[in-house]
């Protein structure tokens, strides 16, 4: 018979994974909803924001009731923390997946500035790893998570190339520098996005091995 800790263990991660649900769409609506010159797809990221952050405080409210009533340890200790930092790169994702949206709705009030090349890539590359950094926690998967780990230069890359590309697009026609700031802000949003996937893979890391290796990545030479 499954133990009640273990019943409401199991709990917790669907409702975490629920909440990586919204996530996963309101980035999807958010850029596609650019791509696609789509204003009502673009709205559409608030109301599920907003869903996002009352299934954040659900799930902070159930990794408190099992930290106080059943005092797990070790590796069990580990899952539930990391699900409380998971939980918060959830929610700055859709907060990130809101600023997209702001500045597409801007982007598109204004002529285009130059067709969308690198962007859809760098959208791609990041939603890969939101989408492997969760399912690594789902598998437990520490390969998976440290693969993760490793795109995130790609990433960095296409924002380069981006910010490249559309400062020399500004710089040919000073009076299109709004829609070129609003695609810098995009490329900007969809890092720091990448940026909490990572965060993700890291907190899997340390679920299923115990190590911390945060620092120990940023540091390397």
């Amino acid at each position: 018979m499954e133990r009640h800790f273990d019943a409401s263990l199991r709990e917790l991660k669907e409702q975490l994974l629920g909440m990586a649900g919204y996530v996963e769409r309101a980035i999807d609506n958010a850029v596609h909803g650019l791509q696609g010159r789509n204003p009502a797809k673009i709205r559409s990221v608030y109301e599920i924001e907003r869903t996002v952050n009352r299934e954040q405080v659900t799930v902070d409210e159930s990794c408190v009731r099992l930290l106080a009533l059943q005092q797990p340890m070790a590796v069990d200790l580990r899952l539930i923390v990391a699900i409380i930092k998971i939980n918060t790169d959830l929610e700055r994702m859709g907060d990130q997946a809101v600023n997209i949206a702001n500045n597409s709705e801007r982007y598109l009030a204004l002529e285009p500035l130059k067709p969308l090349v690198d962007l859809p890539l760098m959208f791609d590359e990041v939603k890969g790893m939101v989408r492997d950094a969760i399912n690594s926690f789902v598998r437990r998967d520490e390969a998976l998570a440290r693969e993760v780990l490793r795109r995130d230069d790609a990433v960095d890359e296409l924002k380069r190339r981006i910010f490249t590309d559309v400062l020399a697009a500004m710089k040919g026609d000073p009076g299109r520098i709004d829609a070129g700031i609003c695609l810098i802000l995009i490329a900007r949003n969809l890092e720091r996005i990448g940026d909490h996937a990572t965060n993700i893979a890291e907190d899997v890391v340390f679920a299923v091995s115990g190590e911390d290796i945060r620092h120990a990545r940023r540091e390397a030479p």
